[in-house]
């Protein structure tokens, strides 16, 4: 789901508030959000997460066990292995700041990678004192395979110019103009699904 920061940031800020008050509302609250979402306490143990955290990560977060993360391996954009304790959220929580611009990868323990940017929001109570931190984990994977595909294409039309034979630059060209439409069509898709 691709959604707009200002989108984003009222869901956060919803789920700041639920946190701060307390209560079994903060459940219902959660549950109301649409994009996976799920809040830890000032140690980064994972206390409460929406159904959507379950489709994300294909797994049942444990709550009161997990810490840092819902997900049930991480890795970062080159496929290295990223830790829990190494993740975004743990991040935000020892840096006591919201971490913006990141992306990592989640597996799922059927196997399926998903390229996601997570907005890990610490919470500070009255005082200021750190009491936890809520994450929305938003899923770019499309956005990701049409950074790609524009790539590949870019490649092609380079290839296509060097060459002298113009039968095979033409392949060359017509195989860009798939990747660039392909690319488009995984936008399109993306921002209509936010839209819905």
């Amino acid at each position: 789901m691709l959604i707009s920061t200002a989108v984003a940031d009222e869901m956060l800020a919803t789920a700041a508030r639920a946190v701060l008050a307390g209560g079994e509302r903060l459940s219902a609250t959660l549950e109301e959000l649409d994009a996976p979402i799920y809040v830890t306490d000032a140690t980064g143990l994972v206390t409460h997460f929406n159904r959507a955290c379950i489709g994300f990560t294909g797994r049942l977060p444990a709550a009161g066990k997990d810490r840092w993360c819902v997900t049930w391996r991480l890795y970062a954009n080159d496929g290295e292995p990223l830790p829990h304790e190494g993740c975004p959220m743990a991040a935000a929580i020892l840096q006591k700041r919201p971490i913006r611009g990141v992306t990592a990868i989640a597996e799922r323990p059927n196997g399926q990678r998903v390229a996601f940017m997570p907005l890990p929001t610490p919470i500070f109570d009255g005082d200021g004192a750190l009491i936890g931190a809520v994450n929305m984990l938003i899923d770019v994977t499309d956005l990701r395979q049409a950074d790609e595909l524009r790539a590949q294409a870019d490649r092609c039309r380079r290839l296509a110019r060097g060459l002298s034979d113009r039968k095979a630059g033409e392949v060359l060209c017509a195989m860009a103009a798939e990747y660039a439409d392909k690319a488009a069509e995984l936008e399109r898709s993306s921002r209509l699904a936010a839209a819905v």
